[in-house]
Order: C-alpha cells, then sequence, then structure tokens
C-alpha cells in the first residue's frame, strides 16, 4: 500500500486565474516607462540602415503627394475642392499613413515579437500601444511640413481653415489611432494560427484606402448607395472632419462621426478580449 502511494505522479498545472473580461489595465499604465522604450524602438527600427533616415519622414509623403497630383489631378481630372493638389494629397494620405500604420504595425505583433514574448513577461498590450504611439510620432513630423505648406496659402488667402475646429484634432487622430490598434491586434490575433491572412492585410489596406475619400473629395461621391456605403466606412467621417478642419473643405458628418466613434469602442473592446486569450497560447502556434 506503502509503495504504491510513492509510485504516484504528482503532476502540477499552472493555469490564468483571472477572468475572460479582466484587461489588466492598471498593469499596462505601471508599465509605463516600457511603453516609452518600446516606442522609441519602434520609431527606430522604421529608419535602421537607411541612407536618409528621418528624412523619408518628409520625402515620402511630398513625393506621394506630387505623383497623386500628376495622376489623379492633370491626367484623371479629379476635383481637390479647390484646395491645391499637393496639400490636398499631404492631408489626405499623412492621416491615411496614420491609420494604416496602426492596423499593419500591429497585425504581426505576435509574429514579430515572438522571441521577446517567449523570454519576459510583460503586459503584451504594450506593444500595440507602442506601435500606435510611434506611428503617432511619424504623423506629427509630416504634419510640420503641411503647417508650413498652409501657412503660405493662408498667407496668400487661397484657403481659410477653420481653426477652432482644430480644439477636434486630437479626438481624430486618437480615435483613428486607437480604431487602427483595435482592427490591427484583431488581425494578429488571427494571423498567428492562420498566416495567409498576413499577405491579405497590405491587399485590404490599399482597397479600404480607395473606398475613404483619401485622394478625392467626399463631395465628388454619387448621391445614392455609394455615398451611404461611404458613410458606413469608419474612417471617412474622421478624414473630412480632418479636412475641414485643417483645410476648411469638407464636411462635418455627426451620425457617421457617431458610427465611427461607435465602431472604434467596438474594435479596441473585443480587440483587447481576444489578443488577452489568445496571448496564453500563442507561443504554441507562432
Amino acid at each position: 500500500m506503502k509503495n504504491d502511494q510513492e509510485n504516484k505522479t504528482h503532476i502540477t498545472r499552472i493555469v490564468p486565474k483571472r477572468p475572460w473580461h479582466d484587461l489588466r489595465l492598471k498593469e499596462v499604465i505601471q508599465y509605463r516607462d516600457l511603453i516609452v522604450l518600446l516606442t522609441k524602438r519602434s520609431f527606430q527600427v522604421s529608419f535602421k540602415q537607411t541612407v536618409l533616415g528621418p528624412a523619408w519622414l518628409i520625402l515620402n509623403p511630398l513625393l506621394t503627394s506630387v505623383v497623386y497630383s500628376v495622376v489623379f489631378g492633370k491626367i484623371a481630372g479629379i476635383e481637390t475642392a479647390g484646395v491645391p493638389g499637393v496639400l490636398f494629397y499631404l492631408t489626405g494620405t499623412g492621416l491615411w499613413t496614420f491609420f494604416s500604420a496602426c492596423v499593419t504595425g500591429n497585425a504581426n505583433v505576435f509574429k514579430d515579437n515572438a522571441n521577446l514574448f517567449g523570454k519576459v513577461y510583460f503586459p503584451r498590450l504594450t506593444v500595440p500601444i507602442s506601435q500606435m504611439l510611434a506611428a503617432l510620432i511619424r504623423f506629427l513630423i509630416q504634419m510640420a511640413i503641411v503647417l508650413l505648406i498652409l501657412a503660405y496659402y493662408c498667407v496668400t488667402g487661397r484657403l481659410q481653415p477653420h481653426f477652432p475646429a482644430w480644439l477636434l484634432l486630437p479626438f481624430v487622430l486618437t480615435e483613428l489611432g486607437i480604431m487602427g490598434m483595435g482592427v490591427g491586434i484583431i488581425l494578429s490575433s488571427m494571423t498567428t494560427k492562420y498566416r495567409d491572412l498576413a499577405v491579405l492585410v497590405s491587399f485590404g489596406m490599399s482597397l479600404w484606402m480607395f473606398a475613404t475619400p483619401v485622394i478625392y473629395p467626399y463631395s465628388q461621391i454619387p448621391e445614392g448607395w455609394i455615398r451611404t456605403a461611404s458613410m458606413l466606412n469608419p474612417v471617412t467621417p474622421m478624414v473630412e472632419l480632418y479636412r475641414y478642419a485643417v483645410l476648411g473643405v469638407g464636411q462635418i458628418l455627426p451620425g457617421a462621426c457617431l458610427w465611427s466613434a461607435a465602431f472604434t469602442f467596438l474594435a479596441a473592446f473585443f480587440g483587447v478580449l481576444i489578443f488577452n486569450r489568445v496571448e496564453r497560447t500563442f507561443m504554441d502556434t507562432v
């Protein structure tokens, strides 16, 4: 009887005790210094081993805007609501690049940080947050170029921005950043198991951009189901609000703004829930 008890194997299983709805946001705030370090790393990695370095933050949007002005403005004949072409495309593509970077930067967060996640514990949500903040820093640098060009056209009287509406710009950037992070971490949670989805992310973001009034004004969208479908795009009202404030053109779409805020909340909430659930077992699938 005694020998039987000695031969028994004892297994200790370590399992998380927190419930599925525990987001551990307080723990993320406690690791705010780590968020700063990860943000700095994400920003620096973008220009590692490049000749021009951070200068690409200025050259890339400028060159893109010039190409868009020639292709869509001169050749395709797309109107820009009376705004000089380069400035119109610079503002639109700059805001879209910020949102797109939040999505694509977090779409492979598990795969890209598997070695880091497997070595030491820290709140995994700090990585998506740092990706969003790094994208915000890049956008603010590009915004400085927009302000310089905008100042010239304001002095010459060609543009009249709605300066009181500039108070809404932090809301626009916050919403787009959280929306992009939420969509990105949902995609990241899916790509840990289905690798081919990562290939579709860049293609899907290209389609999403053309479905958003980035290279064309919202006023040129024809009435009917096409305009209704455009208003269901949660990025559309944010782009219009941004142009309304900065360029003095565009519209404020209250109903679409409410839908965009609701979409952002749902994407962020369910994204964090799925993210926390997948982080427990992702090392077995990555």
